[in-house]
């Protein structure tokens, strides 16, 4: 898998789809394809904000802001489909809601490894 595989299955394959697994590769190549648009859209933005004209600076901040909503069902489905590879419901992303402590903890159970047989969330996935 690489960074154009994983946006595609992720954003255009499996938009809202929470079912299912999602290897580590798959994860954190479509994190890398997130932190990657939003710094050009905000580079973009900034860039606006620094002319100062009204129009440009209305139409960066719709495309930034817009980019980012477009991303963050994908983002939610991709890290809820990972939780569910280690064998972890879905809903240990909420864990992240609890300041400082709860990201780290999310962000150890992201970097855990894929169960490597079939558990109550599916088959083990094939890599590509």
């Amino acid at each position: 898998m690489n960074m154009v595989s994983a946006f595609k299955k992720v954003v255009f394959q499996n938009y809202l789809n929470f079912d299912g697994r999602a290897r580590r590769a798959e994860y954190w190549w479509f994190a890398l394809d997130n932190v990657v648009i939003c710094f050009v859209l905000g580079f973009i933005n900034g860039f606006a904000v620094e002319s100062g004209d009204f129009v440009s600076i209305l139409l960066s901040s719709i495309l930034y802001y817009g980019g980012v909503l477009a991303l963050l069902l994908p983002n939610l489905a991709v890290t809820w489909r990972r939780l569910h590879d280690m064998g972890k419901g879905g809903q240990w992303y909420w864990i992240s809601l609890i300041p400082i402590i709860g990201t780290i903890w999310l962000l150890v159970l992201l970097c855990q490894p894929s169960e490597p047989q079939e558990n109550r969330f599916g088959p083990e996935v094939e890599e590509e």
